[in-house]
């Protein structure tokens, strides 16, 4: 059975007043940053409608705003929706790293049917405790969603329970699919749209809608690199386990397609582009600090891919990214965004040696001041750096507004006769 256009339509009417339409945000900055026409930051179309709209622009469709924190409940509740008195009764089943887990849990709770998720044993645990405030019984196993999988296949058989898988499924397909008729609706003129890819539910949802839409639309789909199975299943032709190792983009890290998901992927998909943990870290730090948007890795993907400028676009394309889910650690988040202002020269770790005697430090303290620098942490060593008797080791992380900024105050501090080391850049080995 093949997802098809009807019954994306069918699952629109299915979700209207059960879930958000999402914004589309114009995203000026983005546009700038990957070379699209765009000089006022304003998608002038919106403002003149007497001619045909020539100017390139950037949209984001923030599915990280959506109920549950992405649009997993999309395809959950098309699904359990469509299932008998009967089936509800027993209750449904679900495997996920996060967010299908949430989608299913709310959706079963606005459905009145009992929900038991099985999550990998380092999901994060926002996600977890999120799933269990909606009511869901959450069982954790396996170090990897695909054993989770497993596991939930086997209790589904042994108690009655309908399996809702996170993407291989007709329904999750169709479900996920209205987001492509949102965003060519609120934007028809279209070019390109760029899709994270984890199981490939979200893409083949999108594609199938966009392509019966308007078949020259471009797909361009995103992997996190440590979790990549579709360049060599496209090659092969069939599914092809990915070589994973651990990322951030948690949401996304699933090891192979789904019997579902891969033929609709290889008819639909133009493009697949991969994204290392820094350049998802770039990309969940550029949602938060220019359109307010908290972001999670899997959902920044899309983002990344753009400003790490492995998407090739035209001057006047008109590309929408999906932004497809916001459920991030809190301690995560702090690490990435701290890390993203070290990478940047935005934060800056300097040690020097100063003489042990009263007033040392305050001097250093005073020159950084001088510069304009601002100090975030202080830290004495003496044992631990084996520091020459007479002298302490000071460690001071300094924010500035700038590489350059962070070059004036390390030369300040040696015109005031210290003798600064910078550290923290790329210090440890992968």
């Amino acid at each position: 059975m093949a997802v098809t256009l009807g019954d994306i339509e069918a699952a629109r009417e299915r979700l209207r007043g059960v879930i958000v339409k999402t914004p589309i945000i114009d995203d000026g900055r983005l546009a700038r940053e990957i070379g699209i026409a765009h000089p006022t930051g304003t998608h002038l179309k919106h403002l003149d409608h007497s001619s045909p709209d020539t100017r390139g622009a950037a949209f984001l469709k923030a599915e990280s705003l959506q109920m549950g924190g992405s649009f997993k409940i999309r395809g959950a509740f098309n699904k359990i929706s469509q299932l008998s008195e009967e089936e509800r009764s027993r209750g449904v089943i679900a495997a996920s790293a996060g967010n299908h887990a949430q989608g299913v849990a709310l959706a079963a709770k606005i459905l009145g049917v009992k929900a038991i998720i099985v999550c990998p044993e380092f999901a994060p645990l926002t996600k977890i405790n999120a799933t269990k405030s909606l009511g869901a019984e959450v069982m954790l196993h396996g170090s990897l969603l695909d054993e989770s999988i497993a596991y939930s296949r086997e209790l589904a058989a042994e108690h009655g329970y309908t399996m809702v898988h996170a993407f291989d499924d007709e329904k999750i397909v169709a479900g996920q699919g209205t987001i492509g008729l949102e965003i060519l609706e609120a934007e028809p003129e279209t070019t390109t749209i760029v899709v994270p890819i984890g199981g490939g539910g979200l893409m083949s949802g999108i594609a199938t809608a966009a392509k019966a839409i308007n078949p020259n639309i471009r797909m361009i789909g995103v992997q996190a690199e440590n979790s990549s199975w579709v360049k060599p299943s496209f090659e092969a032709g069939h599914a092809v386990d990915a070589a994973f190792t651990p990322t951030i983009a948690d949401g996304i890290a699933v090891k192979k397609p789904g019997e579902v998901t891969l033929p609709i992927l290889r008819k639909y998909v133009d493009e697949i582009v991969e994204v290392s943990d820094d350049e998802i870290a770039r990309g969940i730090f550029f949602a938060s600090q220019n359109n307010r948007l908290v972001v999670e890795g899997g959902g920044a993907a899309g983002l990344a891919a753009l400003l790490a400028h492995k998407v090739t676009v035209l001057p006047d394309e008109k590309l929408c990214v999906v932004v497809s889910g916001g459920n991030i650690d809190a301690n995560l988040l702090a690490r990435v965004l701290e890390q993203v202002l070290v990478r940047q020269g935005r934060y800056v770790m300097l040690k020097m040696l100063v003489l042990d005697r009263p007033g040392s430090l305050a001097g250093a303290l005073d020159a950084v001041a001088e510069a304009g620098g601002n100090v975030i942490e202080v830290f004495h060593r003496r044992a631990m750096w084996l520091a020459p008797l007479g002298r302490v080791g000071i460690e001071m992380l300094l924010e500035v507004r700038d590489e350059s900024h962070a070059q004036d105050v390390i030369k300040h501090l040696e015109e005031k006769g210290f003798t600064p080391e910078r550290e923290g850049r790329s210090d440890w080995a992968e």
